[in-house]
């Protein structure tokens, strides 16, 4: 029985619902042969910034009881470099590729979006609103209004479809889903890491260069899942979810849940090979169930 795996997202159809969480996949991993980068449905490389950024004090990762903590603080050359030097080599895979932006004010998102029009093979643009790790007092994405007239700016400045990457360190994800949906986001990516800490107790500080961090992995899963069903059950729009999946049972809740697309993230420290081994699980779930379209899986738990 052939199985339909192609997912849409505005008007950009990708051949499978695999991808992997930003900041978890380098720009052209010597471990991966073109053969299987070719196997992803889209590439979400690290998050830019406008300008070259050095990022937190380290310590910066550390492990915790199923999980990571990280306070990297989108350590990145900025996006001249990236256009130049890491996006080429992407894009030669024939991926579609999901750039991930961050501007420290409107002004900068807008200018960031710009900058990918009109390169052939971006797919779209995720907006990154919900870094934990730059010591804002208020995230974006944790106030409806502003998420709504960010994503409302950038709308403007791109012709690319708009995912905007949404916090879970907010009291309620409806409010913040509607936002950006009515905003005009094409679709939601999340979710971000939880805010979290842990201490030394043999030195008795923090264990991270900046106090606190983002915490991710299989720990923070029903939290991931549960945000992702609130949201998918409020707005109208596709979801890109991520959160401590390990294997393809973890991503079948997320797209039962309501996820359209899937992102691997801290596994992928674990085990480079984790994405394709979700990829491959999700089609024997379907051989093994009769399920001819993933579409028929999407949100069917909600």
């Amino acid at each position: 029985m052939s199985k339909n795996l192609k997912v849409k997202i505005a008007n950009v159809e990708f051949q499978n619902p695999l991808t992997v969480a930003s900041g978890t996949f380098w720009y052209k991993p010597e471990y991966y042969s073109d053969e299987e980068m070719r196997r992803f449905g889209a590439i979400v490389p690290k998050t830019v910034t406008l300008r070259a950024q050095e990022g937190n004090p380290p310590p910066r990762v550390a492990e915790t009881p199923s999980g990571m903590l990280n306070a990297i603080g989108i350590e990145n050359g900025g996006v001249d470099d990236f256009i130049a030097n890491k996006l080429p080599g992407l894009l030669r895979t024939g991926v579609p590729v999901i750039p991930s932006i961050l501007g420290h004010d409107e002004k900068e998102f807008v200018e960031l979006a710009q900058r990918f029009n009109g390169i052939p093979g971006v797919a779209a643009l995720e907006v990154n609103l919900s870094c934990p790790n730059l010591r804002k007092k208020v995230l974006i994405a944790q106030d409806p209004e502003l998420t709504r007239q960010t994503v409302h700016r950038i709308k403007k400045a791109t012709k690319l479809p708009v995912i905007a990457k949404l916090t879970p360190n907010v009291t309620d994800i409806k409010v913040i889903a509607r936002g950006a949906q009515d905003g005009g986001a094409d679709g939601l990516s999340l979710i971000n890491t939880l805010s979290a800490m842990a201490i030394d107790v043999k030195k008795r500080r923090p264990v991270l260069g900046n106090v606190t961090g983002g915490l991710s992995g299989p720990a923070i899963k029903p939290v991931a899942v549960r945000m992702v069903y609130e949201a998918f059950s409020t707005v109208g729009i596709p979801i890109i979810a991520m959160g401590g999946i390990v294997n393809a049972h973890d991503a079948l809740e997320f797209i039962m849940a309501g996820a359209t697309m899937v992102a691997v993230g801290t596994m992928n420290f674990v085990d480079p090979l984790a994405p394709f081994q979700v990829l491959e699980g999700i089609e024997q779930y379907m051989k093994d169930n009769g399920i001819k379209d993933i579409k028929e899986l999407i949100g069917c738990a909600v």
